[in-house]
């Protein structure tokens, strides 16, 4: 049998209420487009449904999500469905949560520990669905990430069994145990402010947004946190280094979110002022 082609299933979910994106080789989305990198437009979605932006091209990762067949089918949307690896889902937006089981082992530990539902098997593991909704958190133990709100799972197949609600046992992993203390962090000593040319923006609130998400995203890293510091730095100063709206609060807010997950001033100003360099800022 033939399998459909990426657009054809894409359509298929949205009927059935399943907000859908394309997804490029690798499992990753299609990036940000220009005018909306790092969601500079004050895209920056709730919960379940796509902001404000009014870029037309699946620019905001998981929350490109839709079940609009016009905007799935539009022009603007045809180029990332041609080069489409496979199709994503948006699980909160279907009122659904995605234990993403990455390994036999987390497969092992599911069986005896959470309530059976429906499953659908993995290249490496399996995906155990549940309805209802949580907030999405990666490495909660070993091979075992949760996606639901603000996230994207691969859709591979309906999955096999009946679903169940989402269990207290499932929404207990995303609570973070107590950390051994850290050392604390260490303060900066010379500002490492950029730019002073005239700002963008339409308000405060969308730098204010931006690290918001910037510190959510180094605290959520599981892996790879240097490279993870680098590239968030990157962004922020892609979006917000050439105007004068950088302050020093919001670089120390950065600066203790990366120190939070063990790197070291030094490293933090490294990565800053490489960043920086390589924005020519």
């Amino acid at each position: 049998m033939t399998q459909p082609t990426p657009i054809r299933r894409a359509l298929d979910l949205a009927a059935h209420g399943v907000p859908v994106l394309p997804l490029r080789a690798g499992k990753v989305p299609f990036g940000n487009c220009p005018h909306c990198a790092d969601n500079t437009c004050g895209g920056r979605p709730n919960m379940k449904t796509p902001g404000p932006c009014t870029c037309p091209r699946p620019c905001h990762g998981w929350a490109a999500a839709t079940i609009d067949p016009y905007v799935l089918n539009s022009h603007a949307w045809a180029s990332a469905w041609r080069q489409a690896a496979a199709v994503a889902y948006h699980p909160g937006g279907a009122d659904l949560t995605v234990v993403d089981l990455d390994n036999p082992a987390a497969v092992q530990w599911a069986r005896r520990t959470l309530p059976a539902t429906r499953t659908v098997p993995t290249t490496r593991g399996e995906h155990w669905i549940y309805r209802g909704t949580m907030r999405s958190v990666n490495g909660v133990r070993e091979g075992v990430d949760i996606k639901s709100l603000m996230s994207y799972a691969r859709w591979l197949s309906p999955g096999i069994g009946a679903m169940a609600a989402l269990p207290d046992a499932v929404r207990a992993l995303a609570v973070k145990e107590p950390s051994p203390p850290r050392r604390a962090p260490q303060a900066l000593t010379a500002p490492l402010r950029v730019g002073q040319g005239q700002c963008p923006h339409r308000t405060r609130t969308y730098l204010d947004r931006g690290i918001a998400m910037a510190e959510q995203r180094i605290t959520e890293a599981s892996s790879a946190v240097h490279a993870t510091v680098y590239r968030t730095f990157l962004a922020v100063l892609s979006a917000h280094g050439r105007c004068g709206c950088l302050t020093d609060t919001h670089v120390t807010r950065l600066f203790t979110a990366a120190q939070s997950k063990g790197e070291t001033l030094r490293h933090c100003t490294d990565a800053w002022t490489n960043a920086a360099t390589r924005l020519g800022l």
